[in-house]
């Protein structure tokens, strides 16, 4: 089991429950959309945020990428780090239907899998030396470059990367920019964004 320095935050008290299974950490669920409303738990994880660090760790699907981006614009800069998981099609086994938009949530992970997504978002792991993406960050010029931002295929060739990357399809040029240099050293992010100016339009998903 991880033990980890930052708190991790959830969506709710199944992925609590399913991440308690493999770190050693705070986790506070955010009651979904509740947290928009539940002053007490938003000051909470913003404290958190100050003392030690937070990382985000939603589902990946729209609601998520909503109470993602809310509590980055909610919580102190440089205190907040980005964990995904991948879009995989199914449903939990407590739930009589999949969700709106098909795909399992934080708690339908694997243990390795959340590990992994909490590894590649750099997480202080006690005991080990968290690893560190290196090199020069890029910027959003470096997504134009590429097509993945300011021209008229960039949405549908982000996808296609988000795709490939097993990130939640619906980040934004901005969101992506911070999943790239978060999650990637410079070496790798050069060549994606290589390899996305050198390809053409890719088919419709």
């Amino acid at each position: 089991m991880l033990r980890i320095r930052e708190a991790v935050v959830v969506e709710g008290r199944y992925d609590k429950h399913t991440l308690s299974g493999v770190v050693d950490a705070v986790i506070v669920p955010t009651d979904g959309f509740g947290i928009f409303r539940q002053r007490e738990t938003l000051a909470l994880i913003r404290r958190l945020a100050e003392q030690r660090g937070v990382i985000l760790l939603t589902d990946p699907d729209g609601a998520g990428q909503v109470i993602r981006g809310y509590l980055k614009g909610a919580l102190p800069p440089g205190r907040v780090k980005q964990a995904y998981v991948p879009q995989v099609p199914g449903k939990e086994r407590r739930k009589r239907r999949p969700g709106r938009e098909g795909a399992l949530g934080v708690e339908g992970m694997s243990p390795a899998v959340l590990e992994q997504a909490l590894r590649r978002a750099g997480a202080t792991v006690l005991g080990e030396d968290a690893p560190a993406v290196s090199g020069a960050p890029l910027t959003k010029a470096d997504l134009c470059a590429a097509g993945l931002a300011g021209g008229p295929d960039s949405a549908q060739k982000r996808r296609a990367l988000l795709h490939r990357l097993d990130l939640p399809p619906h980040l934004s040029a901005n969101a992506l920019l911070e999943a790239l240099n978060a999650l990637y050293d410079e070496v790798e992010r050069r060549a994606l964004l290589s390899e996305m100016a050198e390809a053409g339009s890719p088919p419709a998903r």
